[in-house]
């Protein structure tokens, strides 16, 4: 196979001094005997996405490996130097279960104190949030996160925190970036100094769980939490070292954690994939709370910033509750807690994301308080309630399984969701209802919305043109009518114009520019394509909805929904 001379000039500067004797002898391998590999290797330089940087771990510029984040941790040193210049700088480190985790963030604090900045990395694994907790609790300019989220075991990844405990936003992400593009690998100082890395734990622990049961509970009474069931697993992950504590002193003592997903194991060895999106990933919980006939499941993904929850239907079956769902039920919650405690004066918001269920703007009419709509990612979540800090943040969600509740942590949550919707949980059932019967309320006096996702996976060079070439026809040959409806609107947040298609009259749409495009239907529907910012795939969103005339309808008038969508995957041939 012909090696591309710029992806062979890329692999040979990786063949000088500046790099150990493991990587080259990687390199050479590859250069004889992978040339494939090699391609993908160095093709091109690991990107911030959404969730700021993930990827393979390996050899090359593609990858996660010392060098690729000893890099990116120069030019943060360099540009928190030039943006706090004289202040004494700090950091806070975290990592998660993954392979490498631990070595890898001991690299970065290396790098850190090399440059002469004070560094607090965690002694052991912890879930993500309480590491945007602790950049605010230890009043750091910048936080990192090793950690690759819910992606396959070869993965690892790369977070960076402000100060406000929210991830990098433009334009700090774009100007960190330039200056990581123009070092040198040779530029990298590794050479640590120890005296400047501190060990943190358990007061950080003590202090974010407390944080998060006074953010998550309600006055929720000792009988009602006791009468709860509860079964929870960590799958692998780090949630292990929060939420159990967290549910035992907020109350709850009838927790009931899957023994086999209890440890944490970079190698997910007891699921496809530990995400909670996937419905496979609470097999073994589900299992288990129909075996002791527990009312709820709750579950994280590696990291614990995503929940899966499942509560017992109509017909006492256990049902998996998407993103969109559970991130209405608590705010919903939330907003009717806030308005019995009279705290309500119209300067409040919920926050919400581009692709996620309409029904949050509802709620936020109903009771009188604003919903922020961002892009896609906790960060621009994050983002508002730097940016309005006169206005009160009350919660908000995304649909990808993601919640935060109240300001405390300025990412997605798990910890304190699980908490809160276990507060759902138990009052509804002492009040003789149950968690999906709240749902349903939600879509009689609101309407039923139903959402639903796609992801086409799409690998190496060829599955990004083919990416690129999907959004590329939506956008120059758009659909004019789908499943019988006309197109009335297209948003496209890369060009940031929006078209009404029936008066052939565009409009500026004010969040920033991402690779986003949304088609709004006559009935309502909206349809959304994305590329992931941080795997290999193309996502497509949908939301559907119609009245809901009863109770006794539900089931039927879910069918209808699902039938719809479909009928929309099928027209657009995305099966």
């Amino acid at each position: 196979m012909h090696i591309d001379k710029q992806i062979l000039d890329k692999a040979n500067e990786w063949l000088t001094p500046t790099f150990d004797s493991k990587t080259k002898e990687e390199i050479e391998k590859m250069m004889t005997s992978a040339p494939k590999e090699l391609e993908d290797s160095f093709y091109k330089n690991l990107e911030f996405g959404t969730g700021g940087m993930r990827g393979i771990m390996g050899v090359g510029t593609n990858r996660i490996n010392k060098y690729t984040l000893g890099k990116n941790t120069q030019g943060l040193s360099n540009y928190l130097k030039k943006v706090f210049a004289g202040e004494a700088l700090k950091v806070a480190i975290a990592y998660d279960c993954r392979h490498n985790s631990n070595t890898l963030a001991k690299v970065v604090a290396d790098v850190f104190s090399a440059n002469g900045i004070q560094v607090y990395l965690f002694s052991d694994l912890r879930p993500t949030p309480e590491l945007s907790f602790a950049v605010r609790y230890l009043k750091c300019h910048a936080g990192i996160v090793l950690t690759a989220s819910h992606n396959p075991p070869e993965y690892n990844g790369y977070k960076v925190y402000w100060q406000d405990g929210g991830q990098l936003v433009p334009p700090q992400d774009g100007e960190i970036i330039e200056i990581i593009e123009n070092l040198q690998y040779s530029d990298i100082l590794f050479e640590a100094n120890d005296s400047l890395i501190e060990y943190i734990d358990e007061e950080i622990d003590k202090a974010f769980w407390q944080s998060t049961i006074e953010n998550a509970s309600f006055n929720t009474p000792q009988s009602a939490k006791d009468n709860l069931k509860i079964v929870y697993t960590s799958l692998h992950g780090t949630s292990i070292k929060s939420i159990p504590s967290v549910l035992d002193l907020a109350g709850y003592k009838n927790v009931n954690i899957v023994p086999e997903q209890a440890v944490p194991d970079g190698n997910f060895p007891t699921v496809k994939s530990p995400n909670p999106e996937e419905p496979e990933a609470l097999t073994m919980a589900l299992e288990l709370a129909d075996k002791i006939d527990a009312d709820i499941v709750v579950g994280t993904d590696p990291d614990s910033d995503r929940l899966g929850v499942a509560v017992r239907d109509l017909e006492g079956n256990l049902k998996l509750l998407n993103g969109n769902q559970t991130m209405v039920i608590m705010t919903a919650f939330l907003l009717e807690q806030w308005k019995r405690a009279d705290k309500i004066t119209g300067n409040e918001f919920i926050g919400s994301t581009i692709v996620s269920t309409p029904m949050m703007l509802d709620l936020a009419s109903a009771y009188g308080v604003e919903c922020k709509v961002g892009l896609t990612g906790f960060k621009w979540i994050a983002k508002f309630i730097k940016d309005f800090p006169k206005q009160q943040f009350i919660g908000g969600g995304e649909e990808s399984f993601g919640y935060m509740v109240g300001d405390a942590v300025r990412d997605k949550d798990a910890v304190a969701a699980i908490l809160l919707v276990c507060e759902i949980a138990a009052q509804a059932k002492a009040a003789g209802s149950s968690l999906f019967k709240e749902l349903i309320n939600l879509s009689l006096d609101y309407g039923f919305y139903k959402e639903y996702l796609i992801s086409i996976t799409k690998k190496g060079i060829e599955g990004a043109n083919e990416i690129k070439k999907m959004m590329v026809d939506l956008r120059e040959h758009p659909l004019k009518e789908i499943n019988g409806q006309r197109v009335v609107c297209i948003e496209d947040y890369q060009s940031s114009k929006a078209l009404d298609v029936m008066s052939n009259e565009t409009y500026e749409i004010t969040i920033p520019k991402s690779n986003v495009l949304i088609y709004y239907l006559e009935d309502g529907t909206k349809i959304c394509a994305r590329p992931s910012g941080t795997e290999p795939k193309i996502k497509f969103y949908f939301s559907v909805h119609t009245e809901l005339p009863s109770v006794d309808d539900y089931n039927a008038t879910e069918l209808i929904l699902d039938q719809k969508i479909t009928n929309i995957i099928a027209e657009m041939q995305l099966t």
